[in-house]
C-alpha cells in the first residue's frame, strides 16, 4: 500500500490491486487476448445455451444464429468499455467511478459480483460434475457413497466431494495472479479446440454423415416447434448477449493489460463471435445426433460424454471438460467479482481475499438447482441478470463515450473531492438511471420465477430485457446529466471541470 500512500490516494478507493497498470505489465498481445476468449468461450455453458434452444423445440439453425448473432452485438459494448481500461490501465470498478461516484461505483461493482459468484458456482458444479463422471469410470462405488451433507442440499456425497475438489482447483489457481491466468488460456485454448472437433467428428461417425445432424423434428417447445428467423429474435438473442452481458462490464479489468487499443479490438473480435459460434453449432448439431444415436435427446455434453466409448474415451472426454470449465471460470468468473469485493473496502479487502469471498458466495448458492433446469438456466438466470447489468452497461458507455469523450481524471478516480464525488460520493443520476432501466422487466421477471403471470406487454418487454434496459438506462442517463449536473458531465483533457 506505499504506493497509494505515496500517490497521495485515498486509501478508501486504492490498494495495489485496484490502481492502473503500469506500462510496463501490460504485456497481452491480440493473440493472449484472443486465447482468453477461447478459453471462456469454449465451455459447457456455451454448448448448451444452443443445445437447450434446440432441446426445448428451436430449430438448429435459429439456435445457433441467435448464439452468433448475439455475440456479434454484445461486442460492441466488450470493446467500447475496453477502451478505457486499456487507455487508462485501469479496472471495471474504477472506470464505473466515473459514471456512479466513487463510493456509488460499489452499486454496479456488487451487482457484477453477486453475477459472477452464481456464474463461478454454476461452472465449478459443471466441472466437478465431470470429475465425477471421470472417477465413477474407475471406481463405481462413488455413485452409491452414504449421504454426508443434507438431504436439502439435493447433492450426492461423491458428486459434493467431486464439486469442492474443483473448488479448491479454481481458488488456487485465481489466488496465484494474472499471470497464471494468462498461461492457463493461453496453453489450454488449442487443447479445447481439440476436444470439441473430436466430439463433432465422432457424432458425424455414429450418425453416418452431417444430414441426420441437421434435421429439425417438429416439437412444441419455447418456439412452438416453428422454424425459421423469427427463432433467432426474443429470448434467444437476450440470452445469447446476457451471456457475455457480464465481460462486457468487467473486460477493462484484462483489458488493462493490453498493449494497445489494436490488440485488445482485434483480439477480442477474432476470440469471441467466431468461437462462441462454432462451439454453438456442435452443442446444436450433436444434441440434434443424439436422437438417433442413443433414441433420447441429451443436451448436457458431461451426461453425453459420460456415454461415449469405454473408460480411456471417457476419461479423456471428462479431463477436456475439467480444463474447459477451469479456463472459463478463472478468467469470468473471479477476476471481477475479486475485484468489486475489493473495491468495497480497498484497504481491507484485497484481491486475494475477494477471491476467496467469491469461491464461498460460489458454494452457498446452491448451483446444481439452478443449472439443472434448461427453462430456468435461460429463461431466469440469464435474461434476469441480462435485466439488470444492461442498464449498468449503458450508463457506463454513455458516460464514457458521449458526455465524457473519451477523457478522464485518472488521479481523481482515487480521490473523494473531485469531479467524481457528485453528492456524498454518489451519482444520483446514474441511481435513478439504473433502477429505471430495470423496473420495466421486473414484472417479465417475476412471471419467469412463477410469483405472477404477467400481462403479455411485460413478457415482450423481458424478452429483449438487456436491450431494454440498456436503451432506457443510456439515455435517462444522458438527458439527467446535462439537465442536472453540466459540470460533471464535461471535464476535458483530464482536468476537472467542476469546483
Amino acid at each position: 500500500m506505499s504506493g497509494t500512500a505515496d500517490a497521495g490516494y485515498d486509501p478508501a478507493l486504492a490498494n495495489e490491486d485496484l490502481l492502473p497498470v503500469s506500462h510496463d505489465r501490460r504485456t497481452w498481445n491480440m493473440w493472449n487476448i484472443a486465447a482468453l476468449w477461447v478459453g471462456m468461450a469454449i465451455t459447457i455453458p456455451t454448448y448448451t445455451l444452443a443445445s437447450s434452444l434446440v432441446d426445448r423445440g428451436w430449430t438448429w439453425q435459429a439456435a445457433v444464429g441467435s448464439v452468433v448473432l448475439g455475440n456479434i452485438i454484445v461486442l460492441i459494448p466488450i470493446a467500447l468499455i475496453s477502451h478505457a481500461g486499456t487507455r487508462y490501465g485501469i479496472p471495471f470498478p474504477v472506470l464505473a467511478r466515473s459514471s456512479f461516484g466513487v463510493f456509488g461505483a460499489n452499486i454496479p461493482s456488487i451487482l457484477r459480483a453477486i453475477v459472477a459468484c452464481g456464474w463461478f458456482g454454476i461452472q465449478t458444479w459443471i466441472g466437478g460434475f465431470a470429475i465425477f463422471k471421470l472417477v465413477e469410470v474407475l471406481w463405481p462405488g462413488i455413485a452409491t457413497l452414504p449421504l454426508l451433507v443434507p438431504g436439502w442440499f439435493g447433492i450426492g456425497t461423491g458428486e459434493f466431494c467431486s464439486f469442492m475438489l474443483f473448488w479448491a482447483i479454481n481458488l488456487w489457481i485465481a489466488l496465484r495472479g494474472m499471470e497464471s491466468i494468462k498461461f492457463l488460456e493461453t496453453w489450454g485454448s488449442p487443447f479445447l479446440m481439440a476436444i470439441a472437433a473430436l466430439l463433432f467428428i465422432w457424432a458425424w461417425v455414429k450418425v453416418g454423415g452431417l444430414g441426420p445432424m441437421l434435421e429439425n423434428p417438429v416439437r412444441s417447445g419455447v418456439d412452438g416447434g416453428k422454424t425459421g428467423i423469427t427463432s433467432v429474435f426474443g429470448a434467444g438473442l437476450t440470452s445469447a448477449v446476457a451471456f457475455w452481458g457480464t465481460m462486457a462490464l468487467s473486460i477493462p479489468d484484462f483489458s488493462r493489460y493490453a498493449k494497445s487499443q489494436r490488440d485488445q479490438v482485434l483480439g477480442q473480435a477474432l476470440g469471441l463471435p467466431v468461437t462462441m459460434g462454432v462451439f454453438a453449432f456442435i452443442g446444436a448439431t450433436v444434441t440434434a445426433a443424439t436422437v438417433v444415436i442413443f433414441g433420447t435427446r441429451i443436451s448436457d455434453p458431461v451426461e453425453l460424454l459420460s456415454r461415449v466409448g469405454g473408460p480411456v474415451t471417457v476419461v479423456v472426454a471428462m479431463l477436456g471438460l475439467t480444463v474447459a470449465t477451469l479456463t472459463t471460470n478463472i478468467a469470468a468468473n473471479v477476476v471481477a467479482p475479486a475485484n468489486g469485493f475489493s473495491n468495497v473496502a480497498p484497504s481491507k479487502i484485497s484481491f486475494r481475499t475477494g477471491v476467496v469471498i467469491t469461491a464461498v458466495i460460489g458454494v452457498l448458492m446452491m448451483p446444481w438447482r439452478l443449472y439443472n433446469d434448461a427453462a430456468a438456466y435461460i429463461f431466469t438466470w440469464l435474461i434476469g441478470y441480462g435485466a439488470l447489468l444492461g442498464p449498468v452497461a449503458g450508463i457506463m458507455i454513455a458516460d464514457y463515450f458521449l458526455l465524457r469523450r473519451g477523457q478522464l481524471d485518472v488521479d481523481a478516480l482515487y480521490r473523494r473531492r473531485g469531479p467524481y464525488q457528485y453528492h456524498g460520493g454518489v451519482n444520483r443520476v446514474a441511481v435513478v438511471a439504473l433502477v429505471l432501466g430495470v423496473a420495466p422487466n421486473f414484472p417479465g421477471f417475476l412471471g419467469a420465477l412463477g410469483v405472477l403471470d404477467p400481462p403479455a406487454w411485460a413478457v415482450a418487454v423481458y424478452n429483449w430485457a438487456w436491450f431494454v434496459g440498456f436503451g432506457l438506462a443510456g439515455g435517462v442517463y444522458v438527458m439527467g446529466m446535462k439537465i442536472l449536473d453540466p459540470l460533471a458531465a464535461a471535464p476535458r483533457n483530464g482536468e476537472y471541470a467542476g469546483d
